[in-house]
């Protein structure tokens, strides 16, 4: 398959990356040095070159991620909610808009992006982040009506967290309980691709329980 990975660099891009490349699939990991996700001009060159030399996309894994947080809802920095849009929303509209049409073109496609606990019970501080996720999940909503017709799905994974080794290991008495590892979020990620397009798109698949 023809696997693209945004936000390849951090440790959760790695371990998808490592995981579908290890499969033998073809994987094509950018982050903000190789392409500029907020510039949609150079995300739909992304797309023209992989379309030019594979002539299509099987996996969009939209990993673009953040977090920000204040003290109490009255202590919002609304320059919170300019990052966050940026990050989590704006990056998700660019990279959909440009590859839905190579998904389209997929005998078993599918786009993901990995929302949070947040969406769904926002807290007094995290007005921003909580926002900006449940905007991204619409939006993928609306991917997957467009897809409906078509053999692709649009997925969004929800964890309370990510934890990583480095984490791990700067903290090695934390439990971090309730937390997702990248590995496991990874291993999800694959299984995606052994249930049929149909069943799962516009699905919301919570990884905590």
């Amino acid at each position: 398959m023809i696997i693209l990975v945004t936000g390849a660099a951090g440790p959760t891009g790695t371990a998808v990356t490592e995981h579908f490349a290890k499969q033998g699939h073809t994987v094509i990991g950018v982050d903000k040095e190789h392409v500029d996700l907020l510039d949609r001009d150079a995300v739909r060159d992304l797309a023209a070159r992989i379309e030019s030399e594979h002539g299509r996309v099987d996996g969009v894994i939209h990993l673009v991620g953040g977090w920000r947080g204040a003290p109490s809802f009255a202590e919002t920095d609304l320059a919170d909610w300019d990052v966050l849009h940026d990050l989590l929303v704006r990056t998700l509209q660019h990279v959909s808009l440009a590859f839905e049409p190579l998904l389209r073109r997929s005998e078993n496609g599918r786009f993901v992006i990995v929302s949070a606990k947040a969406a769904e019970h926002p807290t007094a501080g995290g007005a921003p982040y909580a926002a900006a996720k449940a905007a991204a999940e619409a939006w993928t909503l609306s991917l997957a009506d467009a897809l409906k017709d078509t053999s692709s799905a649009a997925v969004i994974l929800v964890v309370k967290a990510l934890v990583n080794d480095a984490m791990r290991a700067a903290k090695p008495d934390a439990k971090f309980p309730g937390f997702t590892d990248v590995r496991d979020l990874a291993e999800a990620i694959g299984r995606l691709y052994d249930q049929p397009a149909d069943q799962l798109n516009g699905t919301r698949l919570d990884l905590t329980t």
